[in-house]
């Protein structure tokens, strides 16, 4: 018999089936990874021969651009404009969910701009003496590694991927860069080595890490820290030695021509890795528990 009941107009069949495939062949969305088993998304470089690099010409970079914008304006002005780009670059560098060539390394250009003056703050400013400021400096970064320890349970590197240990490890840097600052200059001035000797006494220790770690089975974290404290005095003699005039036992090229130099190398160093991404850490997968 047939059917009294009306028949569906052909477009609203079609709807109808339309929809039943949609719904049908639609997957099921994939299970967002558990933190347990993935690392987040780190947020500094890999340690490779490109990190020391630039590293090393950045140190030099914020010694040269320290004494050439404190004798090009005055101090105060100078220090104020050092402290705007120190935070603007950690701005940008926080403000990132993950590591980027051009941010990281804005950020310790800046740092070493502004550590420098920090450095020379002390001993101009307020005339206190380098191995003093070496001293206070060295306290305040052993400060930050044993608060950095204790809160987070390593200095590794390769676990800075939250806000927090990111934190730490800028107030590294930082120390870093102000203690390394008095240092070369206590080896310098109040030690009478001068900027080459002191290039070539800091060009010696920074061996004893990378020697200890290849040859003696070091700590790598220690030998880590340890190179990346000497690289900042180690950048400021070399910095200095060319920059400064003869009188002052340098090669008299200019504060402001070094600066200019060392950017543009750094600038074409770190345009390189932000296309080939060759300093990116790659994040590491925990093994799973049997039957996780």
């Amino acid at each position: 018999m047939p059917s009294t009941e009306p028949r569906p107009s052909a477009p609203r069949v079609a709807r109808h089936a339309a929809g039943r495939t949609r719904t049908a062949s639609r997957a099921p969305s994939a299970p967002r990874p558990s933190p347990a088993l993935t690392r987040g998304a780190l947020r500094v470089p890999e340690i490779t021969v490109y990190f020391w690099v630039i590293k090393g010409m950045s140190t030099a970079l914020g010694e040269s651009t320290s004494d050439y914008l404190v004798h090009r304006i005055q101090p105060v002005p100078a220090v104020g404009l050092g402290f705007v780009g120190f935070v603007v670059a950690l701005a940008l560098q926080f403000s990132m969910r993950r590591y980027m060539a051009w941010t990281y390394w804005f950020a310790v250009v800046m740092v070493g701009v502004f550590g420098t003056m920090c450095a020379d703050v002390l001993h101009v400013g307020f005339h206190v003496p380098y191995i003093a400021s070496s001293l206070l400096y060295a306290v305040l970064l052993a400060a930050v590694f044993v608060a950095w320890q204790r809160t987070e349970r390593t200095l590794s590197i390769h676990s800075v991927d939250t806000a927090r240990r990111e934190a730490f490890y800028w107030a590294a840097v930082v120390g870093t860069f102000a203690m390394g600052t008095a240092v070369g200059d206590l080896t310098a001035v109040t030690f009478h080595l001068g900027y080459f000797r002191s290039l070539v006494l800091f060009a010696a220790i920074i061996l004893i890490p990378a020697l200890g770690y290849r040859w003696l089975g070091w700590n790598s974290i220690f030998s880590f820290w340890f190179a990346y404290v000497i690289t900042r005095p180690l950048g400021a003699s070399f910095a200095d030695w060319v920059g400064k005039p003869a009188s002052l036992s340098g090669l008299g090229w200019g504060d402001g021509k070094v600066s200019l130099v060392l950017a543009t190398l750094i600038a074409c160093l770190v345009a390189y890795l932000a296309v080939t991404r060759r300093d990116v850490q790659r994040p590491v997968v925990a093994a799973r528990a049997p039957g996780a």
